[in-house]
């Protein structure tokens, strides 16, 4: 049997489904989750501020519609901010909010656990 490791918040679930109550976890994996938010939200966090165009050329494989959709949510739930330039011609630029960039740390450090998860992986399958 393993030892149980402090983590320093509680690890114990509530008696009802996590999702018929409000979790957290749940709620921030909703928020970010799918196969284009995060590289938007990284590439933002690259590059400071971004225009569609950009944006729709820098994630490689999004489609337009898919681009507005993902942007639209994000802008909903409050992590990247829309803003339109004055001008002849409408352009729009996107930016992580203050939200956007508190979440950087976290998906900094998932990004650490994955790639290490991933060299696990692969040593195992070398053996």
């Amino acid at each position: 049997m393993q030892a149980k490791v402090a983590v320093g918040y509680s690890t114990v679930l509530p008696r009802e489904s996590v999702y018929e109550v409000p979790c957290p976890l749940i709620h921030a994996l909703n928020l970010i989750g799918g196969k284009w938010k995060l590289p938007i939200l990284w590439h933002l966090a690259d590059t400071g501020c971004c225009g569609f165009n950009a944006l729709g050329r820098e994630v490689t494989g999004i489609t337009n519609m898919m681009l507005g959709k993902c942007l639209k949510e994000l802008e909903a739930d409050g992590l990247i901010s829309r803003t339109e330039l004055e001008g002849k011609v409408r352009r729009v630029q996107y930016a992580l909010t203050a939200q956007g960039w508190r979440l950087l740390p976290t998906l900094k450090g998932l990004y650490q656990w994955g790639k290490e998860h991933l060299e696990i992986e692969f040593a195992a399958q070398q053996k």
